[in-house]
């Protein structure tokens, strides 16, 4: 692991100022791509197209419920009928490759354009279809436009500290709640990487849009109606160190997968990275106890693994409809060598 800064150029004495305000959400105009996929959404279709909206819920065919980048507030549209919200999480499960259907109620799947949608069928969702559909922005985001917007409270001695971390090729760790914006930063962080370099990308459902000449994702693969043929992300990782990646990223870490990809930021894989769920800072080394335990690893394997091979971690939190890193630190082993963090100025 590297985890010393080097200096590099600033982000942010490249693009837009960084006192200047994020663009109106009103001067948004959606792509060609949106506007064709959104004709698959049928009555949701004009939530879909909206390019200010960035999740839409359909709760069981009786509400539905959108973020328009403000929190969540019913929208203008008259609910579905129960049978017109299975036919449609069918239809888009179906568009992405997978299947939903009794033996397999839930089930998530990206579209065209890195649309993620999560279906729940009934009985496991008693009132009905479930629909949770989560709209990426048009335009990739750059630290530039996420400075901006706020991501780094406008302090540009904050972004130039984590542009020379990945210029470092630091391993970077970053939690948060859901839709807090941690994949929307590693993607931007990502971006910042050196031109020459190959990022290798594992996720579950693809949602990385990395602004990046060389970039190779591999995605996770339900198993067939007969139950045969998943390929799951500790799968996916072994399988990744056999292509040469300069850097290797794990879309979202939750369970098992968490010792392959410890193993690989040990084994001279540096710059890599990945998001973690966690409600705080504080929380990240209970969170990854809890996966390493799912892998069979001990507590103090854990720790000595996660110090090791993680140099750096980032929490983002969501206040209002503004997304920030709150605090950064790195992880330390405890007199009782117990994995802890210790938090840093920012």
């Amino acid at each position: 692991m590297i985890d010393r800064f080097v200096a590099v150029p600033s982000f942010a004495s490249r693009g837009a100022p960084f006192d200047a305000p994020p663009p109106p959400q009103s001067a948004a105009r959606p792509s060609v791509e949106r506007l064709a996929l959104a004709a698959e959404f049928g009555p949701l279709a004009r939530l879909v197209a909206a390019p200010e909206v960035t999740d839409v819920f359909v709760n069981g065919g009786e509400q539905v419920w959108v973020d328009r980048g403000d929190g969540l507030e019913r929208a203008d549209i008259g609910p579905l009928t129960a049978a017109e919200s299975r036919d449609l999480a069918v239809r888009l499960v179906a568009l992405g490759g997978r299947h939903v259907d009794e033996a397999t109620p839930c089930i998530d799947v990206r579209l065209d354009g890195g649309v993620r949608v999560h279906a729940v069928l009934a009985p496991v969702a008693p009132s009905g279809a479930l629909l949770s559909i989560r709209l990426p922005q048009d335009r990739r985001l750059d630290l530039d436009t996420l400075a901006a917007a706020g991501m780094f409270d406008r302090d540009p001695a904050k972004l130039d500290r984590l542009v020379r971390a990945v210029g470092a090729r630091t391993n970077l760790l970053i939690s948060g709640a859901g839709g807090s914006g941690k994949t929307t930063l590693l993607a931007a962080l990502l971006g910042a990487a050196a031109p020459d370099e190959r990022i290798v990308t594992i996720e579950d459902v693809a949602e990385l849009r990395i602004d990046h000449p060389h970039v190779v994702g591999l995605q996770t693969r339900q198993a067939n109606v007969e139950g045969a043929g998943d390929l799951g992300l500790d799968r996916l990782l072994r399988e990744s160190l056999r292509m040469r990646p300069d850097r290797l990223v794990l879309g979202e870490c939750r369970g098992a997968e968490v010792r392959e990809m410890l193993a690989a930021l040990n084994t001279g894989h540096d710059g890599g990275a990945g998001t973690l769920h966690a409600n705080s800072l504080d929380d990240v080394p209970a969170r990854l106890e809890a996966l390493g335990a799912l892998a069979g690893m001990s507590t103090a394997a854990l720790a000595r693994q996660a110090v090791s091979g993680i140099g750096l971690v980032l929490h983002v939190e969501r206040e209002g409809g503004v997304r920030r890193v709150a605090a950064v630190g790195r992880l330390a082993l405890a007199d009782d060598a117990r994995l802890v963090v210790r938090r840093e100025s920012w």
